[in-house]
């Protein structure tokens, strides 16, 4: 620009003065309309299973997360984010769509076979203009497009970028290099083109490669052990292994952050940390308690985000994709039951911004199998709850059920490890088998923690009448809210999350030894619709 006007000066020597101006004015113009009009890239980065408290801004201490640390300090740090469903599948459905789990129908569930009547933001964002990939775990696991998404290239969350591989520390951890397939995503953007870009890290997901600690001869003086579990060696040990592969994603947000800087990329590109839910550890992931649900939120944007706030408001992943729309000036769909929070991002404010977010609704059904009744072969656990600044309400709607599935099944919605195992082998210790029962057994219709005082949520206070009216005024709150959005579970329609078809058929065949379970057909011939599996 500089070079075109000093031309453009001398050349006002030889020309008419007035036309030389002219040109000037227009050119300055047209710079200053490019600048308005330039849309914001969006990277969204995105652990699988990994508390927020494991990372040091949230006040974790036994894993090293200095690149999310960092990010933290040049943006908007949130400490009331909340995944609405706290289970890999329904939580990256509500992020993707904008919706609650409890509006997804099929989508409400674990491994479901999802419909294509919904948009998801990325493809939104593809029709007006931008350039869209993903690398590492997008949405999942279950059927896309009639496809199992371990199977294909397709997925909600864009079009796959892979292929660069590294060699990897310890087993469990994936050898996808996910920050070099960024790389060469961006690579790939044509000039001028905005992009949207969704990195999904497959750790800290289970298996872990154990013992893995030792040979780095790490501390475990620092993990603190929640109050749910015995302060075991086999469960430290299993944290411990955990904590490194949740550094494994912190170095990839770093080197991801790296590749924007090195492009000159970095001040036009929005850049959100989170991750889908708590650690898979019995009580957190795909339990409805502070740290399963409860998640990572950094939202950096250079030059637009002021740095180094942290805001109380709360909000939830059906927040994010009305929020990335409306911060690209894309206009909100009628689909999206979530709200922008661009608000809370642009403020120059602290603590809470908007006096009216100060609650959550969170909910789950079916997550995994191993519950049988009746016909119905592998229902789901229901519960809705409510979130406030002090109180967590938890309505157990069949509390008859297993919480994390029918014992002589195994446990299925815990994943298998070495603290699941130490705890099972407790359930007949006298002394002991109290951790047993938090961990697997079965809850009370209600439930209500202090969450200030009680964040390992282990004192039920639902039956002290100290409490009873501040339950009872929670309920009714979260049933009108329920209400408002039309939950199939609040008005007595909730059966058909039990029947929706668990896309993993042939595993449920072999668990109940009933080679000719159809669970598509049983659903289809109950409700006469279709499932979508073409």
């Amino acid at each position: 620009m500089k070079i075109i006007k000093i031309i453009l000066a001398a050349m006002s020597l030889i020309f008419n003065p007035t036309i030389v101006c002219f040109i000037l004015i227009m050119i300055h113009l047209g710079c200053t309309q490019n600048e308005v009009n330039q849309k914001p890239n969006i990277l969204f980065i995105i652990a699988d299973d990994a508390s927020k408290n494991s990372f040091g801004v949230y006040g974790g201490k036994s894993a090293n997360t200095p690149a999310i640390d960092a990010l933290s300090e040049q943006g908007v740090l949130f400490t009331n984010a909340y995944n609405n469903n706290p289970k890999c599948s329904p939580a990256r459905a509500a992020i993707l769509t904008g919706r609650y789990s409890w509006q997804l129908e099929e989508a409400a569930n674990h491994r479901p076979y999802l419909s294509e009547k919904w948009k998801y933001y990325p493809f939104i964002l593809e029709e007006e203009g931008y350039f869209v990939g993903y690398t590492g775990k997008g949405w999942g696991p279950g059927v896309y497009k009639g496809i199992d998404i371990s199977e294909t290239k397709l997925n909600p969350a864009g079009h796959l970028f892979e292929g660069e591989k590294l060699i990897r520390p310890y087993d469990g951890i994936s050898k996808k290099n996910y920050s070099a397939n960024f790389g060469n995503f961006l690579k790939a953007v044509p000039k001028n083109q905005p992009f949207c870009f969704w990195l999904g890290t497959h750790e800290p997901h289970r298996s872990y490669e154990k013992d893995s600690w030792k040979n780095q001869q790490r501390d475990t003086s620092k993990i603190k052990v929640p109050k749910f579990y015995p302060d075991h060696p086999d469960v430290v040990g299993d944290i411990a292994d955990y904590d490194i592969e949740v550094e494994w994603y912190d170095k990839h947000v770093g080197e991801a952050v790296d590749h924007l800087k090195n492009n000159n990329l970095l001040e036009n590109t929005i850049i959100i940390v989170t991750s889908d839910h708590g650690m898979p550890f019995p009580r957190v992931k795909g339990q409805i308690y502070e740290e399963g649900f409860s998640v990572p939120l950094i939202v950096v944007w250079k030059n637009k985000i002021k740095s180094g706030r942290t805001v109380t408001d709360f909000v939830t992943f059906p927040d994010i994709a009305p929020t990335l729309l409306d911060l690209t000036g894309i206009p909100i769909i009628d689909q999206m039951t979530g709200k922008s929070f661009k608000k809370q991002l642009l403020t120059d404010k602290n603590g809470r911004i908007d006096p009216g977010r100060n609650h959550t609704l969170l909910g789950k059904e079916r997550h995994d199998i191993g519950r049988v009744e009746g016909d119905k072969l592998s229902v789901s656990y229901p519960v809705r709850a409510i979130r406030t600044d002090q109180y967590l309400y938890v309505k157990n709607f069949i509390p008859s059920r297993w919480p994390v599935g029918n014992p002589e099944y195994g446990l299925l919605n815990c994943d298998n490890s070495p603290t699941k195992s130490h705890l099972i082998s407790l359930k007949d210790d006298k002394k002991k088998a109290g951790y047993y029962d938090m961990n697997f057994g079965k809850r009370p219709e209600e439930e209500l923690y202090n969450v200030i005082k009680d964040p390992d949520c282990v004192v039920n206070l639902a039956s002290n009448l100290v409490y009873s009216e501040i339950k009872d005024s929670l309920w009714l709150f979260l049933k009108t809210e329920l209400i408002e959005h039309q939950d199939p579970r609040i008005l007595g329609k909730g059966e058909i999350f039990d029947y929706y078809p668990y896309s993993r058929i042939p595993r449920q065949q072999k668990l109940y030894n009933k080679p000719n379970y159809n669970p598509i057909k049983l659903f289809e011939e109950k409700f006469s619709q279709k499932v979508n599996v073409n």
